[in-house]
């Protein structure tokens, strides 16, 4: 063997090891643990890589049992779930019966996956949907925004990221994530500008490169910018002769797709005014909604919006979903899974607070948020709008229990202030009189008094305690049965407990 450090032959996986852990040392130190270094070893393993472990699809789910596992979550979206639910079960049940018919099953050309467009607007729970399926389903699952890829050569991420991501989130099983849904956001945010003058190069990059992922297309996981795959393929190379490419097949992926598509309403209602028999009916004046108008949409009103035909072509499945009202966000308050209203319970129990609502309070959330225009999103608003008040001062009080009303959503800060004046006063004069005898009153001066000069981390009866417990005895002095707390006692107490006392003298 020629030890010649000039010799062209290529160093041996030791040396490579050996320099990386030089690298290593000298950028973060001695103590430096290589444990990872040390995984890319030149020993064989008798492990079984997890991209050649067989994959067992246990899906057996049927679409009438997904859609009542998606009712129990998701309100006034009937038509929706109903889609999702059947063609995600069909395509999962197919996978599986293709399986276990063995490798002799012949391939259809030309196949078509049942990929899935879904039009609604922000905040009716198109992304909670999608979700909901994943978990039941225990399929690798990723999202991302169709905003951050761009098409290559241009600022952004790499729409073949996604499928690298599905991978990760399988832990390295390739086969399991060849089996996984991948879900994009904000699809409408690729389609061409509409008059635009020249081509949208960008957008329609993005498109076309998702539409090879969403046919069916090889993804190398290891890429030329990951320092640490050249890195591995450079020992395997040296171990084995070669290294070899590890690719994910995204034939069997399923794509669900969803954007808010606003403006696509007016392309449909143009479109359908055009035919014979007009969308509006002119003699009734009839109004139709932005939801009802786009459950007319077609392929032709899509590729005026801007997408490439091709793209819209893999994307066989269309479910429309629809604008919450005011009685569809109250459905979605008191449904016992809703994160919004159980999320708000918890952050109340955390302090040992047990909070609960009334059916008119709930109803009037709903309203406000409807008001917000944000679909469900605009619930959190609300809440949270109402109830931090609440909030931040209740845990620095005895209050275990809080029914939150009409009255404390319309006023919060007001309530908040006179509910805990009111309870901590109470406190206050209780304590007081178990001391002293003496029966207190707050004036109303008084009390304003009591709310303006609160300090933070204290209540109103924490500052009436302070300025009243250093003249306990003295007020005994007084043989009274009740006094009334005034500004002028709260402003100096000392001066006017000795003015009661000399006044009691003279009686």
């Amino acid at each position: 063997m020629n030890k010649n450090p000039t010799s062209n032959s290529p160093p041996s996986a030791e040396q490579i090891q050996q320099d990386v852990q030089k690298f290593l040392r000298e950028k973060y130190g001695a103590d430096m643990v290589h444990a990872e270094v040390d995984s890319l070893g030149t020993k064989e393993t008798s492990t079984t890589p997890k991209e050649e472990e067989e994959l067992e699809i246990q899906f057996d789910m049927k679409p009438i049992e997904l859609e009542k596992y998606l009712q129990e979550y998701v309100v006034q979206q009937d038509e929706a779930v109903e889609i999702l639910a059947t063609k995600v079960s069909t395509h999962f049940n197919r996978l599986r019966w293709e399986r276990d018919q063995g490798k002799n099953l012949p391939k259809i050309p030309g196949q078509i996956k049942p990929n899935i467009l879904m039009i609604g607007p922000t905040g009716v729970g198109k992304t909670y949907i999608i979700k909901l399926i994943a978990d039941r389903l225990g399929v690798p699952f990723v999202k991302g925004d169709a905003t951050k890829f761009s098409e290559t050569g241009y600022v952004g991420g790499d729409v073949e990221d996604l499928v690298r991501d599905l991978v990760k989130v399988a832990d390295g099983n390739i086969k399991l994530a060849e089996t996984g849904i991948i879900y994009i956001d904000e699809i409408d945010k690729i389609a061409a500008s509409q008059g635009l003058i020249g081509p949208d190069v960008s957008r329609t990059g993005v498109q076309r490169n998702l539409l090879k992922l969403m046919e069916e297309t090889e993804v190398d996981l290891r890429v030329p910018h990951d320092l640490a795959s050249q890195m591995e393929a450079v020992i395997e190379t040296q171990r084995k002769g070669k290294a070899p490419r590890k690719r994910v097949n995204t034939r069997n992926i399923l794509f669900i797709v969803s954007g808010a598509f606003n403006e696509l309403e007016k392309i449909v209602e143009r479109r359908m005014n055009r035919q014979p028999i007009g969308f509006r009916d002119e003699e009734s004046k009839t109004e139709y909604s932005a939801g009802e108008i786009l459950k007319h949409t077609s392929t032709q009103d899509l590729i005026e919006y801007g997408f490439e035909s091709e793209f819209i072509g893999r994307l066989p499945v269309i479910a429309k979903l629809n604008e919450l009202d005011a009685d569809g966000l109250h459905q979605v308050l008191t449904n016992k899974y809703n994160a919004v209203t159980q999320g708000k319970i918890r952050d109340f129990a955390a302090y040992g607070i047990d909070l609960e609502f009334s059916k008119d309070t709930l109803k009037l959330l709903a309203e406000q948020a409807y008001e917000e225009k944000t679909g469900a999103r605009g619930l959190t608003r609300v809440f949270e709008r109402a109830l931090i008040p609440f909030e931040k001062c209740l845990p620095s009080t005895r209050i275990n229990k809080l029914r939150f009303t009409v009255e404390m959503t319309k006023n919060p800060r007001e309530m908040c202030d006179d509910l805990v004046m009111g309870i901590t006063i109470k406190e206050e004069v209780s304590s007081f009189k178990k001391k002293t005898g003496i029966t207190l009153s707050i004036s109303p001066a008084a009390r304003n008094w009591l709310r303006d000069n609160v300090e933070d981390g204290k209540t109103p009866g924490d500052i009436l305690k302070e300025k009243l417990e250093s003249y306990e005895y003295g007020f005994s002095l007084l043989k009274r049965e009740s006094l009334q707390v005034t500004v002028k006692m709260l402003e100096n107490p000392k001066e006017y407990l000795e003015n009661l006392i000399k006044k009691s003298y003279k009686k």
